[in-house]
């Protein structure tokens, strides 16, 4: 199956949401190339990018569980490759 290159743009605004948030990544762990998390006191924030080489729809569907947890945005940008 063909697979892309992509990088989940994650912003968690209510802390209690992150145990969720981790199940959802553990869940997608095979996917996941990478991913960084920086905490932003000043405006309570915490920001989290996930690298991840997976299958459009697997990418699409990590994106979207991860919309509805309460607290949590995620966006997804897609490589051309």
């Amino acid at each position: 199956m063909e697979t892309r290159v992509a990088i989940i743009g994650i912003i968690v605004e209510n802390t209690d949401s992150v145990d969720a948030l981790n199940d959802v990544l553990h869940e997608f762990g095979s996917y996941i190339i990478g991913r960084m998390g920086i905490p932003y006191a000043k405006k309570d924030v915490n920001i989290i990018s996930v690298c991840l080489d997976a299958p459009l729809d697997v990418i699409n569907r990590l994106s979207g569980k991860l919309g509805m947890i309460d607290g949590v945005s995620a966006k997804a940008v897609f490589s051309k490759v």
